[in-house]
């Protein structure tokens, strides 16, 4: 397919696709397809107009050669099914406004007095009666508040005013309820799974890393632990535990035995199994998490909780006000002009929108937050806790150099130690792999089951022989390995410069491993960054040893550090800060993390790690840069000023209204007008970005 560009500016591309017509899938497609696309950073597809906008870094020129080569059958194949867009759903919400401001408009330029009085105490009928029903139980909502304004309007024979008021509440419901349900739909894609290549096991029992797409029913895969199950399905072989946190809410892994149905989401975090597949795509899983988060409080924040109790409790207030205005004026011009005038539509409309906006606009710089009340948490902040290898230190560590002992020889004990590591998603395990494999070392299987224990090492056997990796604690303590007199001399000279893990065969120091592991170059500038944006004190919490954490620390300017911590031990100093008063967040990206994730008040995940840590975390940041934190405090604390100003304009506004509706100054139609016009813009301003262009920019 040719496209012809339209028009281009420095790092931007408009595009017109030449074909008739572009359908849904086909633009679904054409933008996945495109954000796959090395440099490209943002794209907007138009299926109606098969125009495309494209923003990109670095050179043009491969951009253009992969539009190129651009096929829908080639696109089909390197993307596999694209499922639950939003595009379909945002057409037929823009239809539906569209539609229902042309028949409002329609009507009144249109239709004879009569008939239009006559189609106003229809469409009022339901609002009539839904108030009548809710007063029936006793209670006070705004439902009332809608069904009494309309009702007295029409008692009134103010027929223009109960239409006007009736069609601007069906549109801020409908506003409403498509901002919703897009914003739970971008939240559930963003947490569907994210896995691209599964192990396949065939009938001979060899193992081959496959894509997800192309499994099917009935197929055999192996997961370990660490590891999300990536389809629904049942265990064949192995009994595991899995944390089914996401799909249940449990808290305590649950044990699952060969013949268990188990289900995409769950997290293995003890054992490996192999699973028979029951169901692809991950249909299932998405359906879940959309039930999840519509029948949970998760997307409420507490102002937002605040902000529906202080609407319901004003309509007794105006219900109130509008009585006295009659009785004290005997005008019911007055007070109907009262009663045109709630709190509740603001309220209760400005401020979901305004979270639900954020979160989107978090969204579109690869920062996924699961739900407002972190915001408003991250707002809150005053301590920051990071983990330090993956996240102060560079994603991606390097080794540096092989020493072996006994005798052994340093190829074959890398060989070993990436056969051991490359099951395990942790940037120091996938240094090992990545080092076998550039020195052209072959690791495949060669050992039995592999036991995992977390924040220490991985043993399983080779050949017979019990083999171990790890770090001094495991091997030299847990696992009991001693150096051989002949290899004590050249263990000791082992530079400081280095973090090592430890390779044991058969209890005996095979070789040593050491790996680079340096710090992000942004590191400092983001933590002063924050100090800025308000955090009073940075943590560090490290498994290295105290010369090392303290030179890191000094290095960097953090405030507090702990070294030789394990799990447990991150986990009691986050419980020992939130006693002491402070909103806690942690940083991390590893299996070991995921405690400290979840007892902070908002647990932060880089993108890049384990998918257990992604899971449980409430926020996970793309791993290219730690000022994308500075940029979501930045953020949070501009939507909570959003949110604050809200406040006192609802209630200064409206407020203004009611007294001048009171005194006589505004008809009811006109502060009918006022404050449904009022709160249409004030929703329109929440869906807009919080952050200026040159905000949006990271430093």
């Amino acid at each position: 397919m040719r496209f012809l560009i339209l028009h281009e500016s420095s790092g931007r591309m408009r595009l017109r696709a030449e074909l008739p017509q572009m359908t849904l899938r086909q633009a679904d497609l054409l933008d996945a397809w495109l954000r796959g696309q090395t440099g490209v950073e943002q794209v907007t597809v138009h299926e109606r107009t098969c125009g495309v906008t494209v923003l990109y870094r670095g050179d043009r020129s491969g951009l253009c050669a992969a539009l190129a080569g651009f096929s829908w059958e080639k696109a089909e194949r390197s993307l596999g099914p694209e499922e639950h867009s939003s595009r379909a759903m945002n057409r037929e919400y823009k239809e539906k406004l569209v539609m229902m401001a042309v028949r409002h408009y329609a009507r009144r330029l249109l239709l004879p007095a009569p008939l239009r009085h006559a189609l106003s105490v229809w469409q009022a009928i339901p609002r009539i009666l839904r108030a009548l029903q809710t007063a029936a139980k006793g209670k006070l909502t705004v439902d009332v508040l809608d069904g009494v304004a309309i009702g007295v309007s029409l008692l009134t024979g103010d027929y223009a005013t109960a239409g006007s008021v009736g069609f601007l509440l069906k549109l801020g419901e409908t506003l409403d309820e498509w901002t919703h349900k897009k914003s739970v739909e971008d939240l559930a894609r963003s947490m569907s799974l994210q896995v691209d290549q599964v192990w396949l096991l065939d009938e001979d029992g060899n193992q081959e890393s496959v894509p997800l797409a192309q499994v099917s029913t009935g197929d055999r895969i192996i997961v370990h632990t660490g590891h999300v199950l990536p389809l629904d399905g049942i265990l064949e072989s192995g009994d595991v535990m899995l944390n089914q946190a996401s799909l249940t809410g449990e808290s305590v892994p649950v044990a699952k035995r060969p013949g268990a149905a188990v289900y995409a989401g769950s997290v293995v975090e003890e054992g490996n199994c192999v699973l028979r597949v029951t169901g692809i795509s991950g249909e299932s899983r998405y359906d879940r998490i959309v039930r999840m988060i519509e029948d949970s409080q998760r997307l409420k924040s507490g102002v937002e909780n605040r902000a529906g109790r202080l609407a319901d409790k004003l309509v007794p207030w105006c219900l109130g006000g509008s009585l006295l205005t009659w009785l004290l004026t005997g005008n019911t011009a007055r007070a109907v002009s009262v009663l045109m005038v709630d709190f509740s539509c603001a309220l209760k409309l400005s401020m979901p929108l305004s979270v639900l906006s954020a979160m989107r606009e978090a969204g579109r710089h690869r920062v996924t937050v699961k739900g407002g009340k972190y915001m408003e948490k991250v707002s809150e902040a005053d301590t920051v806790i990071f983990d330090k290898t993956g996240t102060l230190t560079r994603a991606c560590p390097t080794l540096r150099e092989v020493v072996s002992f006994h005798r052994e020889d340093e190829k074959e004990m890398l060989r070993f130690a990436a056969c051991l590591e490359e099951h395990f998603p942790h940037s120091v395990a996938n240094a090992v792999v990545r080092a076998a494999l550039e020195r052209g070392l072959d690791h495949s299987e060669m050992h039995s089951e592999v036991e995992y224990v977390v924040a220490h090492g991985i043993a399983t056997k080779i050949d017979g022989k019990r083999a171990a990796i790890g770090s001094s604690h495991f091997i030299f303590e847990d696992e009991g390995a001693v150096i051989l007199p002949e290899d004590r001399e050249r263990f000791e000279a082992l530079s400081p410069a280095c973090s090592w893990l430890y390779l044991a065969i058969d209890g005996i120091l095979s070789a040593a491993i050491g790996i680079s592991d340096p710090l992000r170059p942004e590191a400092k500038s983001a933590l002063t960054a924050l100090h800025e944006a308000g955090i009073g004190k940075t943590v560090m919490l490290t498994g290295d040893s105290r010369s090392t954490a303290a030179a890191i620390a000094s290095q960097l300017g953090i405030d507090d550090y702990r070294a030789e911590v394990l799990p447990e031990d991150k986990a009691d100093y986050i419980r020992s800060e939130q006693a002491a008063g402070r909103t806690v967040l942690m940083i991390g990206d590893g299996i070991n993390d995921t405690p400290a994730l979840s007892l902070a008040d908002v647990g932060i995940a880089v993108g890049s790690g384990a998918v257990i840590a992604r899971e449980v975390a409430d926020v996970t940041i793309a791993a290219e840069d730690l000022h994308e934190l500075v940029w979501l405090k930045r953020l949070s604390d501009a939507l909570m000023g959003r949110i604050h100003r809200n406040y006192r304009f609802v209630m200064g506004f409206n407020g203004a209204l009611i007294l001048l509706g009171a005194f006589g100054l505004l008809p009811p139609a006109v502060s009918a007008l006022m404050h449904n016009t009022s709160t249409l813009l004030l929703s329109v301003n929440c869906l807009t970005d919080l952050l200026e262009e040159n905000e949006d920019e990271i430093p």
